[in-house]
């Protein structure tokens, strides 16, 4: 398994700081569209990848990027540790989906990778 994940780690790594901005949020996207359509599963797995992603990116973008990205990730934990909680609750549901909706918008507008594709 660990070296499965150093695999991954390295692959992940290989990007640059603006492409893995836009995996992750690739995956936020992810996680609020497989809540709307019932993944539970899917979810959750997508959420760990997530927090590995940030792990991975955290330590070497600007700090005030950094925090934003590690308050994503604590928040990404808490819902992890009570995600059968949030699945059986429809309402905290949509409001994970929502707020991995506005978390991918923003790290995609952080990424920079929408203002290179337009120019």
């Amino acid at each position: 398994m660990s070296e499965n994940l150093d695999e991954k780690q390295a692959r992940f790594q290989l990007n640059n700081i603006p492409n893995r901005l836009g995996h992750i949020a690739a995956n936020l996207a992810r996680i609020k569209s497989f809540s709307q359509i019932a993944y539970k599963e899917a979810v959750k797995s997508v959420i760990s990848e997530t927090k590995l992603f940030i792990e991975w990116t955290a330590a070497e973008i600007e700090p005030v990027q950094a925090e934003e990205l590690v308050n994503i990730q604590v928040q990404l934990a808490m819902w992890e540790l009570t995600w059968n909680d949030i699945w059986a609750d429809e309402k905290v549901r949509t409001e994970v989906a929502e707020q991995s909706g506005l978390w991918s918008e923003r790290l995609l507008d952080m990424s920079g990778l929408l203002s290179e594709s337009i120019s």
